[in-house]
């Protein structure tokens, strides 16, 4: 039974860390909450948005406030996997090789115009993602904990990118897009600039990575009542069945969107999912997913429409109440 003490714990400091973030990050609390609910999830974030809006700023915020090693690779079409992995290296005092580690061994790792890198170094951060370790001639150095990946891509840019193929799409947890701030959010953005009179803004820690990985296993403690997960099948299963797809949604998405909902409840210092929270992170963690068919894709359609319409047509399970406790 998960301690209800300890879960309101997680709200409260939840609560701590987005108002840090939001010193340096004006006007967009509601991307910061869904941000806070990938990593508290454990899972891989991509922004797509254009440039100049915050995106590497997020991330270098949510390194300081959570007091983690912080990188920050960025792709390029000549980038090879070595340059992110690491390599092996001579080592003329033994006579053999040493591992010399690359930037992604390090808690949160910014990747930064992903798309832009070709595929075979794409995928050497596909291992990493997954695994959780890289793999240099023969042998796994497993990457520190909490390890999280935060990538970014331009999506007007085209021109000499290399589009991510579905299955490290997949590997993202949640897709999300920070949008231009309100003209009452910009212009605090300038007078705070202007006040500070130095570029850069030095946040205060909130916690640790080590603090991080405990609330994460506090997540895993949500209670899933066994409708909620019949209600995340269901949204799944009908974007499998839309014609406008090519594929709908994997399996793996329907763990992530059970992930994402326990992490979204937590941080309302609830102790169980209600159907809310699935409605309020299908579109975030499903959409990406969807593949659609070409005619489709030509006329602009949005994935986004599309999870939104299966939330309409697959019917919510009743209200949820806490589990029970026993004795």
């Amino acid at each position: 039974m998960v301690d209800e003490r300890s879960i309101q714990q997680v709200a409260e400091v939840g609560s701590a860390i987005l108002d840090e973030l939001e010193r340096a990050v004006v006007g967009k609390r509601d991307v910061l909450d869904l941000l806070l609910t990938g990593l508290l999830a454990d899972g891989h974030l991509l922004f797509e948005d254009v440039p100049g809006l915050a995106k590497t700023l997020i991330a270098r915020s949510v390194a300081q406030v959570t007091d983690m090693s912080f990188s920050r690779v960025q792709f390029t079409p000549d980038l090879v996997p070595g340059d992110i992995t690491g390599s092996m290296v001579f080592n003329p005092g033994t006579g053999s090789g040493l591992f010399q580690p690359g930037p992604v061994f390090a808690n949160l790792v910014l990747g930064d115009e992903i798309n832009r890198a070709p595929p075979k170094t794409q995928a050497a951060v596909l291992e990493a993602m997954e695994e959780r370790q890289v793999t240099v001639d023969g042998t796994s150095h497993p990457l520190p904990k909490p390890f999280l990946v935060i990538a970014t891509q331009n999506p007007i840019e085209q021109g000499g990118t290399y589009p991510l193929p579905e299955a490290q799409l997949d590997r993202f947890l949640l897709k999300l897009s920070v949008g231009y701030p309100d003209d009452t959010a910009e212009t605090e953005i300038l007078m705070r600039r202007a006040a500070r009179r130095q570029e850069s803004i030095t946040l205060s820690p909130v916690l640790t990575g080590a603090d991080l990985a405990t609330m994460q296993q506090l997540v895993e403690q949500v209670h899933v009542d066994r409708s909620v997960a019949e209600y995340i099948v269901a949204i799944v299963g009908d974007t499998r069945n839309n014609a406008r797809l090519e594929a709908g949604a994997s399996p793996r998405g329907s763990l992530g969107l059970l992930k994402a909902a326990r992490a979204h409840a937590a941080l309302r210092g609830r102790s169980f999912v209600t159907p809310d929270d699935v409605r309020i992170m299908a579109p975030h963690c499903l959409a990406h997913r969807l593949i659609l068919e070409p005619d489709e894709w030509l006329r602009g359609t949005s994935p986004h429409a599309i999870v939104e319409e299966s939330l309409q047509r697959v019917p919510a399970p009743p209200s949820i109440r806490p589990p029970a406790r026993n004795g």
